[in-house]
């Protein structure tokens, strides 16, 4: 199987200001054009991570879903972040993964930031999204949900890649390291997490550090606090043979979640 190459985005975004923030990630990502098998935005990339989604939620036939779709088509990649969506009345934390041919799927935050308030607003999802892209099965997370590792457990192998689209704050950075690696070593795969940088309206302060973990909990690449769109390349051969050599995953406990 041939290596997947995947792109973090690592912007500012300007709070509530749709329009803007799509420009600016477009602006950002045709500066490097990066050739690249799947482009991975931050959580709530096109407003900031919001307690206000009656302000600045779309639908999934809004403005950034057509901006999704356009540029996947253009560059040829397909597109994933997370955005405030309203669908039947209530509201989403939502991952749109989207296709170059125009094929949409979703996923809805799992564990709601309590802490924030994200509880009282939006609506938890229950289920998993898996992607496939050239033999790659790729699950998506959104920032929270990398604390708890039962509902990102890898039963059966069943993904070869997890992503956390997220809006950690710097004050929590060593734990948004360490949670990275441990998911990749308990769960015997590569990791990827992308997060801003800036400040939001609450005045929060981002310091970026997205990061790509291999399998064996090696940092393959961790970015500072700057801007920033990077490409990695993934190996699917070493990943191969290191489950194959060491299949801890054979004696991971039986269970199935409620």
């Amino acid at each position: 199987m041939k290596n997947l190459k995947i792109t973090l985005v690592q912007p500012e975004i300007i709070w509530h200001k749709i329009p803007e923030n799509l420009n600016h990630l477009e602006y950002l990502i045709k500066k490097n054009n990066p050739e690249s098998d799947l482009i991975i935005l931050p959580e709530m990339f096109n407003t900031g991570f919001t307690m206000k989604p009656s302000e600045v939620s779309e639908d999934m036939n809004g403005d950034t879903i057509k901006f999704l779709l356009r540029l996947s088509r253009e560059i040829s990649s397909d597109m994933t972040g997370s955005i405030p969506v309203k669908e039947n009345g209530v509201f989403y934390n939502r991952i749109v993964w989207v296709k170059p041919g125009g094929e949409i799927f979703t996923y809805d935050k799992r564990h709601l930031f309590r802490m924030g308030g994200e509880d009282k607003v939006y609506s938890p999802g229950g289920s998993h999204l898996t992607v496939n892209i050239n033999g790659w099965n790729i699950r998506p997370f959104i920032c929270y949900d990398l604390r708890f590792p039962v509902w990102s457990r890898n039963c059966g192998m069943e993904y070869d890649v997890a992503i956390f689209s997220a809006n950690w704050p710097a004050v929590r950075d060593f734990h948004w390291e360490t949670l990275l690696r441990a998911r990749a070593i308990e769960n015997q795969c590569y990791v990827a997490g992308v997060n801003r940088t800036g400040h939001d309206g609450n005045r929060i302060a981002y310091n970026g550090k997205s990061a790509v973990i291999d399998y064996y909990g090696n940092i393959m690449y961790s970015a500072d606090e700057s801007e920033c769109v990077k490409t990695v390349e993934l190996p699917y051969s070493g990943l191969e043979t290191y489950r194959k050599n060491f299949p801890a995953w054979e004696d991971g406990d039986k269970f199935k979640l409620l």
